[in-house]
């Protein structure tokens, strides 16, 4: 009898999972298989709010897999030592993973390669939609630009998407670790798990997505992004569903998707870019302790952004839109490294993506593979155009609720300002231009994207 070991990483579903339908494929026997390593909590990987949502995920994943006869080991250590010593007390006669972007996935890779040889088998095309070396312009070893890119996914021929197993035989007398438990910073979070995923792309409707998804207020995105990062959905299968669907809206949604996968691609080039400028500029960013935990904490004294701020800090989420501006804000109105905004990203997000969150960061300071590097998002601006009644301000910045309508925007022209909020931290006119900044700017249609990734 033949044995297989399935690795789960990003991967963390039953439906359309290769390196699973690879394992049952191949071997009379599957070991599901987690590692818990060290080395991502000693990097700094391991933020409250993504071990909690993980933990649920797993979980999940567990019952999921005692539902078809498997079960999810769990072992403690460096991942490629756990594996290869599982390994040998099974006799596998392979083990399967989901092909990774960033340089951690590639050094885990390597290590396990080393330890198994050709017992190792990477699947592409788990993470993302399309697999990023699949497109490549004439000479280049990745897109630079998404337009280009976006044209080139849309001629590939994407596989057909694999179903759940029916059935899987695990050994019984394996012996693992406990499922890991975690606490969030969060108030609340999603439901974590490929089950609550699944529902929660049949109960969103993609048809008014084109319409909505710049809306603060009305809040008409997916919310499919922890899913996503954590691979309870897969990208393909999201593309496939949707264009089923058809429509202007799930048009825009797998846009977002191809978003993503365009940065994935990037980061698989130029796997650097988690933290040097892609493009540099030289920049001589300013340091001010004071204005960082400011923006941390949402006490600028500008609304939008501290709603924006605060909805990350209660929930592990930010609208797309918020995070746009919130970004904006810090790299081009306070003119802080985005790095310092990244990193801050990265603690509280449940979607916290290393490829989306840092290069969408690049896209914003104009470090990225953007060509407008004085591109600036008015706050004021964005505020009127995407919370023309204050709604999204009232919900996460209570102390002004009582200031009507769009006022609320700029609460030091109020003739009664609320004692418990704060004066701007910069001084805007009456456009919301501030001394600092070079220009304000708005992006143009193609570059309307998700940061940091698709929420």
């Amino acid at each position: 009898m033949t044995l297989a070991i399935v690795l789960f990483t990003q991967d963390l579903r039953l439906h359309d999972n290769p390196a699973l339908h690879a394992a049952r494929a191949g071997a009379d026997q599957v070991v599901p298989l987690f590692v818990t390593d060290p080395a991502i909590t000693a990097a700094g990987f391991d933020a409250p709010n993504r071990a909690a949502f993980l933990a649920g995920c797993l979980a999940d994943l567990d019952d999921s897999l005692r539902r078809v006869g498997g079960r999810l080991l769990v072992r403690t250590g460096d991942t490629a030592e756990q594996t290869a010593r599982l390994a040998a007390e099974t006799g596998a006669v392979g083990v399967h993973l989901a092909a990774g972007v960033s340089a951690y996935a590639r050094r885990r890779e390597h290590a396990l390669r080393r330890a198994l040889g050709e017992r190792l088998h990477v699947h592409d095309g788990s993470v993302t939609a399309v697999p990023p070396g699949a497109v490549r312009p004439t000479g280049r070893d990745h897109y630079a630009v998404f337009t280009p890119y976006h044209r080139a996914w849309q001629q590939v021929r994407r596989r057909t998407p694999l179903p759940a197993p029916r059935t899987l035989n695990t050994p019984e007398d394996l012996r693992g670790a406990p499922l890991p438990t975690a606490e969030p910073t969060a108030r609340t979070l999603p439901e974590p798990g490929e089950s609550a995923a699944r529902r929660a792309w049949q109960h969103w409707h993609t048809e008014p997505y084109a319409d909505l998804h710049d809306d603060l207020a009305a809040d008409g995105t997916s919310h499919l992004s922890p899913y996503l990062h954590f691979g309870c959905l897969s990208a393909n299968e999201l593309a496939h569903l949707a264009e089923q669907r058809g429509g202007t809206g799930a048009e825009a949604f797998v846009r977002q998707l191809v978003w993503r996968d365009f940065h994935h691609q990037v980061l698989a080039a130029r796997p650097a870019a988690a933290h040097d400028d892609y493009r540099p500029r030289y920049d001589s960013w300013r340091t001010d302790e004071q204005e960082l935990v400011a923006w941390q904490e949402g006490r600028t004294g500008f609304p939008i952004v501290d709603a924006g701020m605060r909805q990350l800090a209660a929930t592990g989420w930010m609208h797309n839109r918020a995070r746009l501006l919130t970004a904006s804000f810090l790299a081009k109105s306070l003119y802080l490294d985005w790095r310092l905004g990244a990193r801050h990203f990265l603690h509280h997000l449940v979607d916290g993506d290393l490829a989306n969150n840092q290069l969408n960061w690049q896209w914003v300071a104009g470090t990225g593979t953007d060509t407008r590097p004085n591109r600036v998002l008015n706050p004021l601006t964005q505020a009127d155009k995407y919370d023309p009644d204050g709604a999204y301000v009232r919900r996460w910045v209570p102390e002004l609720a009582d200031l009507p309508g769009r006022s609320i925007h700029r609460p030091w022209q109020a003739r009664h300002r609320p004692a418990d909020y704060p004066a701007p931290l910069i001084a805007p006119d009456s456009t919301g231009r501030r001394l600092r900044t070079a220009r304000f700017d708005e992006p143009a249609a193609d570059d309307q994207q998700t940061l940091p990734g698709l929420d």
